[in-house]
């Protein structure tokens, strides 16, 4: 049986017709897209209370990484162009959180560290809170490493040349 996209948004016949019936419920790019809302409004809430968006939060958690990252190696890791990091790391920087400054070796590049205030940020785990909301129990590292494998399936599909 066909694992396409195409092949997982076709799964109901339509009754008596034999055509397929598109239904919003087989769609895997919808159920994906959905959970990303539902981690948003769950993060939300938490995150409000450190003053954080979720894209900020993320950003800080690449960083507790790996400290002393550039800009562009960060915006790689988060999947975001520079234009759209670059006002969440001033907006990061303005409160305490991280660093900012130019490379020595090469000015071009700016490098972004976590201070102290931002580390104890992330000490206290925030995301944590959501453990059991998610529900998965001992399925959680399935499903976060077959959602991760789709991803970077998708991102390979990109890159490659266009079959004609």
């Amino acid at each position: 049986m066909p694992t396409s996209e195409a092949a997982n948004q076709s799964a109901s016949a339509s009754p008596g017709g034999g055509g397929e019936v598109r239904k919003l419920s087989t769609f895997l790019c919808f159920a994906v897209y959905s959970a990303n809302l539902a981690f948003g409004r769950a993060y939300k809430p938490i995150l409000d209370a450190l003053g954080l968006t979720y894209t900020q939060y993320i950003a800080m958690v690449a960083l507790s990484e790996e400290d002393d990252q550039t800009v562009s190696t960060l915006g790689e890791k988060l999947f975001l162009e520079s234009n759209t990091l670059t006002p969440i790391l001033k907006k990061l920087e303005s409160v305490g959180f991280i660093t900012r400054h130019r490379d020595p070796a090469d000015e071009r590049q700016v490098r972004v560290s976590l201070t102290p205030a931002g580390r104890e940020i992330l000490e206290t785990d925030p995301g944590s809170a959501l453990i059991d909301a998610v529900g998965l129990g001992d399925d959680f590292p399935v499903v976060q490493k077959s959602v991760t494998r789709l991803r970077d399936n998708l991102l390979r599909a990109q890159a490659e040349p266009q079959k004609s």
